[in-house]
């Protein structure tokens, strides 16, 4: 190998799921431990892999979720490494323990199989957003993948009695025991929020974590139509 790119070489397996560099995911494959990926995240593969687009339990655990609103996830199953990827995106690399996390479905890069998964609604939410805004709950233990649009800070929840409040398009997951409630400013001058006039926040409190990128997405990624 020529020696200029000797260090962008595969390396060692150290995990089921771990970061090759900044921007991809690499999968350790093996039979009996399937994985759930998002739909054309797959950059390259080593060994026998296969894929089903849309599996019946996706179909049926998520089906209000439709394509530019969600995530669609296709069922990955074999031996072998896999690498995902998506635009070059930040991959951030969890492994939950008897834990759960609640992800925006654009953000979710790719899980174990075995996870418990489900659309839920957000409560407290409605009330600020029409019908209400929806996001991908995992739980159990096991691996999860992430996406961020630059390199994100985690707040932790727990350190004070005060909220915290995030740009609803910059929000990537946070801890489902948070509980969540929106608030709005209708001051020009308001600090989170790129437009003027009313300005909509997520406030959180209790105990549990935040997971907040540094890019704010035009989209309505929390949304899914009922």
């Amino acid at each position: 190998m020529n020696q200029q790119l000797a260090g962008y070489a595969p390396t060692p397996v150290a995990a089921r799921m771990e970061n090759h560099g900044r921007a991809m995911l690499k999968v350790a494959m093996a039979s009996g431990h399937d994985l759930y990926a998002r739909t054309g995240s797959v950059v390259a593969y080593e060994g026998f892999v296969q894929y089903e687009p849309n599996p019946p339990a996706v179909r049926q655990i998520a089906s209000s979720w439709v394509t530019g609103e969600g995530a669609p996830i296709m069922k990955c199953a074999g031996d072998g490494l896999l690498y995902l990827a998506d635009y070059g995106a930040d991959v951030v690399v969890i492994n939950l323990d008897n834990d759960a996390l609640s992800v925006n479905g654009t953000n979710l890069l790719a899980f174990d199989a075995h996870l418990q998964w489900g659309v839920e609604k957000v409560k407290g939410m409605a009330k600020f957003a029409g019908q209400g805004l929806w996001n991908v709950q995992i739980a159990g233990t096991g691996w999860v993948a992430l996406t961020s649009r630059g390199t994100p800070i985690v707040v932790d929840c727990g350190r004070g009695d005060d909220e915290t409040y995030v740009d609803p398009d910059a929000l990537v997951a946070w801890s489902p025991a948070l509980k969540v409630k929106g608030k709005r400013s209708f001051k020009a001058s308001s600090l989170i929020g790129r437009g003027s006039g009313e300005a909509y926040q997520m406030a959180f409190s209790g105990q549990g974590i935040v997971v907040v990128q540094p890019s704010e997405d035009s989209t309505d990624r929390l949304r899914v139509r009922g």
